[in-house]
This record gives structure tokens, C-alpha cells and sequence, in this order.
């Protein structure tokens, strides 16, 4: 890991304690790190219906919460309701990758955060998604903000965790824990336009469990 000094980070003014949604690891784990550098009480709220199949969502969430067990964090092991995730992407099974179907699932995955933040006390969510390079900001903050709007005094912080060196060092954090590396999004669509992709370019189908951060430098 690069020496670093962190900036002191705080939750929008008049609030104190913080919701984290969480979809895996390698995308909390910058962002774990740097919220309890600026010792902010905060907790994980892992809530993925739209992770597929079984054995990658088992994958993910047992991974993310053995760092947060590392680091004394409280984690918030939802429910793995799929069918009401399936139910709600009836129609957009096509959509392509940051479109209708994925506003939908950040709505689906932050209304719960939010309804759970609002019943446990906490006044400000966030979520660890908009770390990927993958994801569209304006995306993620529109879902979060849509979320948290129902609940009086309820904020989304919408802190880019992209900046300052945040991806890069998500991927040294990945490397030093040797974090699984997903290669697709989550979804059952992501994972088969993932492999129509890679079919199109000669190479494999993806492979669930078999990547790690760091396995790389080793060959």
C-alpha cells in the first residue's frame, strides 16, 4: 500500500450516523476505510437481490462481511428477495448496462436502505456503488437522493469516492486482502451480456469463484 494521508471527512451538517449500502467488498473497502479514518459511526447494510446466482451473491456477501468483521463494523445482512427483484425488471430483461434496469435496481436496493436507516435511527445513507468506474455518479445520487426524499431530515451524502485517488487505492485494498474479483455487475442480464461479450472476442465464459485481486502479479 502507498503511504497516505487522509482528508478528515464529515456527514452533512446536523447528521451523525451513517447507513452504508454495501455490494461487495472490493467496492466498500476504500471507502470502509476512509470513513472510519474520519471516525464516523457508521454501519453496513448489505441488501443485493439483484445478485446472480446464489453461489456469486454467497460469494460476495460473506466476503464483505469478514472485512467488516476485521474492522469492527457493524453488518446488516438483508433479505436475498429475488423475486421481488425479477418482478420489478419484468420489461427491461434488455436494457443495456446503466439504463432503466439499473436505475430500477439502485431504487429497489436504497428504498430498503432508506427504510431501514429511517426505523434503526440513522439520518444519512450512502452507498459504496459510485466507487466503480463502471457506474454513472449521477445515476447512483438520483437513486439515493429518491430514496431518502419520503423520510423527513433524511440525507443521501453523495460523496464521490472516486476522487482523490479513491479507485485507485480500492484496487490496493482489493490486492493487500486478496478480495474476489467479480467480473460482472451482479445480474442474471450483466453476467449473460458479459459472456456474449467475451464470446465475441474468442475468450471463455465467466467462471464464479475463481478470481482474486493480486493472483495476477503472482504469474
Amino acid at each position: 500500500m502507498s503511504e497516505l494521508i487522509r482528508e478528515m471527512l464529515a456527514l452533512p451538517e446536523g447528521h451523525d450516523k451513517l447507513l452504508l449500502h454495501s455490494c461487495c467488498a472490493p467496492c466498500s473497502g476504500e471507502v470502509m476505510e476512509a470513513i472510519q479514518a474520519s471516525g464516523i459511526d457508521y454501519t453496513i447494510y448489505f441488501y443485493n437481490p439483484n445478485i446472480h446466482p446464489q453461489k456469486e451473491y454467497m460469494l460476495r456477501k460473506e466476503e464483505n462481511m469478514r472485512f467488516a468483521e476485521q474492522h469492527g463494523i457493524p453488518f446488516i445482512d438483508a433479505d436475498y428477495d429475488t423475486d421481488n427483484w425479477f418482478e420489478r425488471a419484468k420489461g427491461m430483461e434488455n436494457a443495456p448496462e446503466r439504463g432503466e434496469r439499473c436505475t430500477m435496481c439502485f431504487d429497489m436496493r436504497f428504498e430498503r436502505t432508506a427504510l431501514y436507516a429511517w426505523e434503526n435511527g440513522f439520518s444519512a445513507i450512502t452507498s459504496c456503488l459510485g466507487i466503480s468506474r463502471w457506474k454513472d455518479m449521477k445515476q447512483i445520487t438520483g437513486c439515493g437522493e429518491r430514496a431518502a426524499a419520503p423520510y423527513p431530515g433524511m440525507v443521501f451524502w453523495d460523496y464521490n469516492w472516486r476522487k482523490k485517488g479513491g479507485s485507485a487505492r480500492m484496487i490496493e485494498i482489493s490486492k493487500r486482502e486478496h478480495f474476489y474479483q467479480q467480473e460482472y455487475c451482479g445480474c442474471v442480464y450483466s453476467l449473460r451480456d458479459s459472456n456474449l461479450h467475451r464470446k465475441s472476442q474468442g475468450r471463455g465464459l465467466i467462471k464464479l469463484g475463481v478470481k482474486y485481486y493480486g493472483d495476477e502479479d503472482d504469474e
